[in-house]
């Protein structure tokens, strides 16, 4: 294996375990310290967004501001700002709120299975194979983790599963959605406005200003790291792994996220998670490896982890 070849594998797996660990220090602000979830996205979406652009501007010399200069790529732009990048950060975070990291994380992960129907339907073609196999296995893993093999009652509260399941599906909106926009303009860009433009929306939801929780070191310590390590780090480290080794296998890599966030989440904030649970956790993560191996050109979840 060359450098550039284990430089960029190296990137991608710290890149899923920072995503990994931002989420439990999410779970940690929200259950031990109140921080409020809408809050957290505001702030952490408008910081986040405006550094990326700064990042652009200042380091990759691109005009940021070309996008807003074509009606269609504008209009494109904010709603994949609302409906893509708002929705799978506020999704993802509420569901961590009202289960754990590791669950709403692995619950996340059936965004990819999400897309493979939806490109099933959309080209009026079966999946194949493996995609049914990878259908069967994320069906069968979540069955599992939201009951804890006891099918008469849920394991996790409704509000958890709900928010778990719709951050898959804001995903793979997340994923398909800006395609064309990626194509024509810089990642950097695309999801710096994204980032931008959903946090100001977020903003006539909960201002940046109306903090509320309890604050001490920790809550500082806690809430930088997710937009520094969490957001900025992790964001510029998968970019540089997709660009050594390309989305495909940067995406499978992504795979280290949950695992960090179970472990974390198991170890340090004593999160219970029985062994049920690692199965049907191991199945949905299994996926990620059937579905990366499809022989299609682009593979339908080559920007997954782009969203934390």
């Amino acid at each position: 294996m060359s450098k550039s070849i284990f430089k960029g594998f190296l990137l991608a797996i710290i890149a899923a375990i920072f995503w990994g660990i931002s989420g439990t220090f999410g779970q940690f602000l929200f259950q031990e310290r109140g921080l409020n979830v809408e809050w957290l996205i505001t702030i952490r979406m408008l910081v986040s967004g405006i550094i990326l652009l700064f990042y652009s501007k200042l380091s990759e010399k691109t005009a940021v501001f070309e996008i807003w200069k074509s009606k269609k790529d504008a209009l494109q732009l904010l709603v994949f700002s609302i409906a893509g990048m708002l929705s799978v950060q506020y999704t993802y975070f509420a569901a961590i709120k009202h289960s754990n990291a590791a669950t709403a994380t692995i619950l996340q992960f059936c965004g990819p299975i999400i897309i493979a129907i939806f490109l099933a339907l959309k080209f009026k073609k079966l999946p194949k194979a493996k995609e049914t196999l990878a259908i069967i296995l994320a069906v069968t893993g979540t069955i599992l983790l939201v009951t804890h093999g006891n099918f008469n009652k849920l394991a996790i509260s409704g509000s958890a599963l709900f928010f778990g399941l719709s951050s898959a599906v804001a995903l793979a909106i997340y994923t398909l959605q800006p395609a064309k926009l990626l194509h024509k303009y810089k990642p950097s860009v695309v999801i710096g406005w994204g980032m931008f433009c959903g946090g100001f929306a977020f903003s006539f939801v909960k201002a940046p200003w109306q903090i509320e929780g309890q604050w001490d070191a920790f809550t500082y310590l806690y809430t930088i790291l997710i937009i520094v390590f969490g957001t900025l780090i992790a964001f510029t480290f998968y970019l540089n792994s997709v660009k050594i080794i390309g989305g495909q296998k940067a995406s499978l890599l992504a795979s280290a996220e949950p695992l960090a966030a179970t472990i974390l989440a198991v170890y340090w904030l004593k999160t219970p998670f029985s062994l049920i649970d690692w199965i049907g956790s191991l199945l949905i993560i299994s996926t990620v490896f059937l579905l990366s191996k499809s022989t299609e050109k682009k593979p339908v979840f080559q920007n997954h982890q782009e969203t934390h």
